[in-house]
């Protein structure tokens, strides 16, 4: 690993929705007609927090159990032990009280159930690896879990076209293995990558960490089939890069959070792995030296530029805390993690010295280091993936994810951090520069009801006015939902509930997210 230095010597949640400690309640709440709610954090002067009504869905019945366990047998679980880990979010702050999942291993039997949960108005919750941090993926009732986690094949892979074809139950982290053996690599790539599964990251059209090179899912997955609420099978996996044909339905279904059929396989266009990665941790001292940076970045290091990632020292000073990691540089106000992905290491290394040089002689830089073995370059990304788990152990956590115009980013940890004052245990900020994308997160104690009311609405209002994203690539889920009229117009929303409308008419497919409870 190369050290860097200039000659300058400077240094929820939804607040816990379902956490009642009646056990009644969190197994048989719905069956009961007893809402489970948040202990008091719900008030009538945030709606959009509020838990919403339990719609008039059937609550399974022996006879329903009696045909899961006839199509699925084996596969039918019914033990409140087993079903725990399923009814509680990855952040431990939404709980539902689901006492059915059901864990097909294909599509015909995805067909079977939703045909049959049609028919008898029972809803259905389709989860992935359970690693979505709005809500998005646990019941908020009793509906009936239904797992991709069988679903995990590969099904074919194009070594000229670098065209992947596999079920929505693979595992993001597995995929880039097989991939990785063929010299390919997934264009896709998440610190979530060893839970969540690729049929999950295309319901939430996730983001991750190499957006600024390949692009987003929109992009990317070339094909999808999925089974609609009534069982029907819309196969549209194509393998093709050019389809002109019709509408693009695939297109419906990225980014629909479930709500609109069930994902069971996609076709996913993979780059050829990179025969040079390099990885720079630096330090600049101001939010302006970090952009003049990421101009300076993308003029010099063009084509090779795959990642350009940002952390502030609240977010250095917990992962020191919390996780022991050391910080390889000097202290300073922020942090860049930037990878450069090429072909030829010759050319690759004039350009980053070239860079590097630039950076530090114009003071952009005050420290830095560089790495391209890659059991070094996997501990420099530690220090960006790894924050997400540092706030776990730093107290209760808020969080944010927007998108704004890149300049403005940083204003809004800035100007939160004023308005919580000593409030707020920490309040940090990183995220993907290169696509605007902030994760604001704020930490407490313990659920603290008045902060969340002094958090929001203003972080939306703030979002809006500088007319940013409230959900830049965690999705609505169940605890956005009702945000989504702060970046969505109102007709663009009713669009939205008539779509769904038109391929769930009764409603059945994870009800309770995405779309808001009233239409404006």
């Amino acid at each position: 690993m190369l050290r860097l230095r200039t000659a300058l010597k400077r240094p929820l949640s939804i607040l816990g929705l379902y956490t009642s400690t009646d056990p009644t309640v969190l197994r048989h709440g719905v069956a009961c007609g007893r809402r489970l709610h948040d202990e008091g954090n719900v008030t009538k002067k945030s709606p959009p927090t509020a838990v919403p009504e339990r719609l008039p869905f059937s609550t399974v019945t022996q006879e329903d159990l009696d045909f899961f366990q006839r199509i699925l047998p084996g596969r039918t679980i019914t033990d409140p032990d087993l079903l725990e880990s399923c009814n509680v979010d990855w952040l431990k702050s939404v709980r539902g009280s689901s006492e059915v999942l059901l864990r097909p291993q294909t599509t015909q039997e995805v067909s079977h159930i939703l045909s049959y949960c049609n028919g008898r108005n029972l809803a259905v919750n389709t989860q992935g690896g359970n690693t979505g941090l709005v809500g998005g993926s646990v019941p908020v009732y009793d509906e009936i879990v239904l797992s991709t986690a069988l679903m995990n094949n590969v099904l074919s892979f194009d070594s000229v076209s670098g065209v992947l074809t596999c079920q929505a139950g693979c595992v993001l982290e597995h995929l880039s293995v097989y991939l990785e053996q063929q010299d390919h690599i997934m264009p896709l790539d998440l610190g979530a990558k060893g839970s969540c599964h690729i049929g999950g990251n295309v319901a939430t059209n996730a983001g991750g960490l190499r957006l600024l090179r390949y692009g987003s899912l929109h992009g990317n997955v070339l094909g999808v089939e999925a089974v609609l609420a009534d069982g029907q099978v819309l196969d549209c996996l194509s393998t093709l890069r050019k389809d002109n044909t019709g509408y693009d339905l695939k297109q419906l279904f990225i980014g629909s959070e479930g709500t609109l059929g069930v994902i069971t396989a996609v076709s996913v266009l993979c780059p050829r792995k990179p025969k040079s990665v390099h990885v720079m941790f630096l330090g600049c001292e101001t939010f302006e030296q970090l952009l003049k940076t990421f101009r300076l970045c993308k003029g010099m290091l063009g084509e090779i530029l795959s990642a350009f990632e940002f952390l502030d020292s609240e977010c250095m000073r917990l992962l020191s805390t919390h996780l022991k990691l050391d910080n390889p540089i000097c202290d300073c106000p922020f942090y860049v993690v930037i990878e450069t992905s090429g072909s030829d290491p010759r050319h690759d290394e004039e350009k980053l010295h070239n860079f590097l040089e630039e950076a530090m002689t114009s003071s952009l830089v005050t420290d830095g280091t560089l790495a391209t073995e890659e059991s070094k370059t996997k501990a420099l990304w530690s220090l960006r993936e790894r924050v997400p788990e540092a706030l776990t152990h730093d107290g209760f956590n808020f969080k944010y994810d927007v998108s704004l115009p890149v300049e403005t980013i940083y204003q809004l940890v800035t100007d939160m951090r004023a308005r919580l004052g000593g409030r707020a245990k920490s309040v940090i900020g990183y995220g993907h520069v290169g696509d605007g994308n902030l994760h604001l997160n704020i930490t407490s104690p313990t659920r603290d009801a008045a902060l969340l009311a002094a958090i929001e609405p203003f972080v939306y209002d703030w979002t809006c006015a500088r007319r940013g994203s409230v959900s830049a690539e965690h999705g609505l889920g169940l605890k956005k939902r009702n945000y989504i009229y702060y970046s969505k117009p109102a007709r663009a929303v009713a669009v939205m509930a008539g779509i769904k409308g038109m391929l769930d008419p009764r409603g059945i497919l994870n009800p309770y997210k995405t779309l808001p409870d009233r239409l404006q």
